[in-house]
């Protein structure tokens, strides 16, 4: 009785004093979210009711203009369809790379071997360096190294250099869920080791890809560092035309129209921070019902 009654004493003791600790660290986790949640509702406020008024048709269609005669009726057309033209080469060219290097890192990789290891460690440190970083690497290699210029391919490139240690984390993190049952079932039936992959474990981890991979592009699509580094333009009047087009993206503007002294012009600026972010809730939107979807399927 004696050995049993100290474990039991501990116990009770222990759980004594927990709801005081568990109450505070709630309280605390609370606080920051409520601080967090405060400070997004005051950005949000001022903004939607700086540039509410021209939340127009003229705003998505029309180009940008500097000019105070022409604030009432300039847009932002040519940086919506700049923005649309470098995120989808930048899904065309990082996602399906993405999925790829994340299929062989966590299905083929020998965790053994040193260049495996190696691999992991740079992806990891690739995911935490700036955007601006990104940016000069665009501008010294992918620019003026390869010839490209500032034109839209450069931009993408430099946008999936960005993006792809995102999606390959996300991807092996959707991969690495999938219950190992699943593939030793398939195995056990005579699949192939791609068979396997292609039709179990791949289909399985799609919502955690699928939510990873339009994150990672809504981070890009926010992006305006590397583009100032790039050269992308801050005014542009026209639409692009092709992968060696000049263009614009959305962030570049927005930070042409907000820095301009002008109150009809940050005017436009404000409008169109509302426009990138009914963009990004709307991809976030996306993330969420293709997780829940394929959830309810798998």
């Amino acid at each position: 009785m004696a050995i049993l009654s100290t474990p039991a004493s501990t116990v009770r003791l222990a759980s004594q004093g927990r709801p005081l600790k568990e109450h505070l660290f709630r309280v605390a986790l609370l606080s920051s979210l409520a601080v967090a949640m405060i400070f997004l509702a005051v950005l949000l406020v001022y903004v939607v009711s700086q540039g509410y008024h021209r939340l127009d048709l003229n705003l998505l269609q029309n180009f940008p203009s500097l000019r105070t005669a022409n604030a009432e009726t300039a847009g932002v057309l040519s940086g919506i369809m700049g923005t649309l033209w470098v995120v989808a080469l930048t899904a065309i060219m990082a996602l399906p790379t993405g999925v790829l290097a994340a299929v062989y890192l966590e299905e083929y990789a020998d965790k053994s071997k040193w260049y495996n290891r190696l691999l992991e460690l740079n992806i990891a440190n690739l995911a935490a360096v700036p955007s601006i970083v990104y940016g000069i690497l665009g501008l010294g290699v992918i620019s003026r190294g390869f010839g490209l210029g500032p034109s839209v391919i450069t931009g993408a490139i430099t946008l999936s250099l960005l993006v792809l240690p995102i999606v390959i984390i996300a991807a092996r993190e959707a991969i690495k869920a999938v219950p190992p049952s699943i593939r030793e079932g398939s195995l056990a039936l005579g699949a192939t080791q791609w068979q396997t992959i292609w039709r179990q474990v791949l289909p399985a981890s799609v919502p955690g890809i699928a939510t990873g991979s339009i994150l990672a592009l809504s981070r890009a699509i926010g992006e305006a560092a590397p583009f100032l580094l790039l050269g992308a333009a801050t005014l542009v009047r026209f639409n692009p035309d092709g992968l060696n087009s000049s263009f614009s993206v959305l962030p570049v503007q927005i930070y042409n129209l907000i820095t301009n002294s002008r109150p009809e012009i940050q005017i436009i600026g404000a409008a169109a921070i509302v426009v990138l972010l009914a963009i990004l809730l709307l991809m976030n939107s996306v993330a969420i019902w293709l997780r829940n979807r394929y959830q309810k399927r798998w």
